[in-house]
């Protein structure tokens, strides 16, 4: 039957996700993920073209129960971060699921599995397992420390993960309590280093047509991440300090209060804090020994706030980016996600797109937006079992088989069986 919103989401956006032309096109990825990095990962390939089957608990995965918010009793946070994919429900205790999963396995392209290290290979799933039937997979695990070491075994979220990476020693003002970067930076820039990494072992397979186990986890990759300040620090012994919306490397590089909200302004280049002294009337600035360059200015950033924020109070934000702007001095205004969605640069740059759900009508995310080529339709995140069916006729198994699977509670169908094909 067709969903009643349909027409609704034509009028509200007919958008279609921007594509590097299918470069991932037959490329098929099994993934056994959950919650964040995982399905933002596969959902990344499944963006670049590849057919990619989510293989989940017969109940859901983890992630469908994060929440507030919620749309239509769903997680917005699942619906996020599963596009492009095609579902299937298994239940990897029983023999049953373990057997179409090694079907599935057999010849993909691609594993993803973000269970704890072992996990997997007691399923007799691994690796080792897998490699003996498919020499070419590109066997990628995402877990919190890695597949060895002493914290191997240990479960691991991103606020977790922000707080042993010293990364959360980093953010907020000087006097404020360790503050965490509230979106899932951790298991993003994993996702992304995991797809990275991924794309580049199938490059790999292309040329020397071997595949190899990628083991992926959130802390290296958040230490990665963390790259300026960490090479800082082994260079000098010397911690980072809270800094607030400062670079602890430049200075002035951070928000001023004004009038009427707050601006970031960037004015450490010579020319920009010359231009900055002279439009807030202080020019005798530019030659105070305690300003007189960068470092100095990073050392003595505190009195250096002090002065410039004198005069940013004084007048409205909006007034403050005409003069700012005419003296080619960066800035910007700090922005709420409200103002966000009406500004221009946010209409006219082609992340937003949105797609219809059946179950929750239409969903609006950001999307794959590196490149501007509206040549694929955005399939919607799947419901649990949704293409169970759809994939299992697809392996071989008959219509008998596939409804024994269902009465024995080794895999579950959303479709009934006659919708299959």
């Amino acid at each position: 039957m067709l969903n009643p919103l349909r027409k609704q989401h034509v009028q509200v956006r007919n958008w279609v996700l921007p594509m590097l032309t299918d470069s991932l096109k037959n490329i098929k990825v099994v993934d056994f993920s959950h919650i964040v990095a995982g399905p933002v990962c596969a959902m990344v390939l499944g963006d670049l073209g590849a057919d990619v089957i989510k293989v989940e608990p017969l109940g859901g995965e983890l992630g469908r129960a994060i929440g507030p918010p919620w749309q239509q009793r769903q997680s917005v946070t699942s619906l996020s971060v599963n596009r492009n994919k095609r579902g299937i429900a298994l239940d990897l205790k029983t023999e049953q699921g373990r057997r179409i999963a090694l079907d599935l396995m057999r010849d993909a392209d691609v594993v993803i599995e973000s269970f704890r290290p072992g996990v997997m290979a007691k399923l007799g799933l691994g690796y080792n397992t897998i490699k003996s039937l498919n020499p070419d997979v590109v066997y990628c695990s995402i877990s919190a420390y890695g597949q060895k070491g002493p914290l191997s075994e240990r479960p691991g979220v991103d606020g977790i993960i922000q707080a042993v990476t010293g990364l959360m020693s980093m953010i907020g003002d000087p006097q404020s309590n360790p503050c965490k970067v509230p979106i899932p930076i951790a298991d993003m820039v994993t996702a992304y280093l995991a797809a990275i990494s991924i794309v580049a072992s199938l490059h790999g397979v292309h040329h020397q047509g071997q595949g190899e186990h990628l083991d992926v986890s959130l802390y290296n990759c958040t230490m990665m991440l963390q790259h300026l300040s960490l090479s800082s620090f082994l260079a000098t012994g010397q911690a980072p300090e809270k800094t607030g919306s400062a670079a602890p490397y430049a200075a002035p590089n951070e928000a001023f209060k004004t009038a009427d909200g707050w601006i970031m302004v960037a004015a450490y280049h010579p020319a920009r804090w010359a231009a900055l002294c002279t439009l807030l009337d202080l020019p005798e600035l530019i030659q105070d020994r305690r300003f007189i360059d960068n470092p100095s200015r990073v050392r003595n950033r505190s009195q250096l706030n002090q002065l410039l924020g004198q005069r940013f109070i004084c007048t409205g934000t909006e007034d403050w980016l005409r003069q700012l702007e005419a003296q080619d001095i960066l800035c910007a205004a700090v922005t709420s996600y409200h103002e966000l969605m009406n500004t221009d640069q946010y209409r006219q740059s082609g992340v937003e797109v949105s797609l219809l759900h059946d179950e929750t009508g239409v969903l609006r995310m950001p999307g794959f937006a590196i490149n501007s080529h509206p040549d694929a339709p955005l399939k919607p995140p799947p419901s649990v079992g949704e293409h169970t069916a759809q994939i299992l006729t697809a392996l071989g198994y008959s219509e008998q088989q596939i409804a024994a699977f269902a009465a024995a509670g080794a895999i579950g169908l959303r479709l009934p069986l006659e919708a299959m094909a």
